[in-house]
């Protein structure tokens, strides 16, 4: 554990630093994470600009959304029950999940991501940083406050602001 005073490398549990004498208890006491507010990390989702959702109903043929997704270039497709967000069926499920010809009656549902990880308008990017991470996904869906879809956010889109804010 290193002094935070002298910058010593004590020995992991010493109260004491070897060194300098400074206290060392708590110094490896985890803390509450700082909260983001900072130009980059600490802007809402809203100013991002994220891309309209595009949705498809669950009972769509798995065929017919793989063919709209190639033909339209998109990336990822909400998946709506009514009215009702129930997943999300992006190109890797395509590739991971449709290993072969998919037969007639193969819908979105049985290949779809259920239950998607989604964000709220008013997160800060930090906290799609966050969800993308730790869940490796590289599309979000942000709700708004009826938890009705309002857009997808993509770690392109992430990745996009973070640049332009390093300039």
């Amino acid at each position: 554990m290193l002094c935070p005073v002298c910058q010593w490398e004590n020995f992991l549990g010493e109260d004491v630093c070897a060194n300098c004498g400074a206290d060392l208890w708590g110094v490896d006491t985890p803390t509450q994470a700082e909260s983001f507010h900072g130009r980059l990390l600490g802007m809402p989702l809203d100013e991002l600009r994220a891309s309209a959702p595009q949705m498809i109903e669950a009972g769509a043929s798995a065929m017919e959304t793989v063919n709209r997704m190639r033909r339209e270039s998109i990336d990822c497709l909400l998946v709506m029950d009514d009215d009702e967000l129930v997943g999300i069926f992006t190109a890797r499920d395509a590739i991971l999940k449709l290993d072969g010809p998919t037969g007639p009656g193969q819908t979105i549902r049985d290949v779809m991501t259920r239950d998607p990880v989604v964000l709220r308008r008013g997160d800060p990017v930090a906290v799609a940083i966050h969800k993308m991470a730790v869940g490796g996904f590289r599309h979000v869906p942000i709700i708004d406050e009826a938890s009705r879809p309002i857009g997808v956010v993509s770690a392109r889109d992430v990745f996009r602001h973070l640049a332009a804010g390093l300039r």
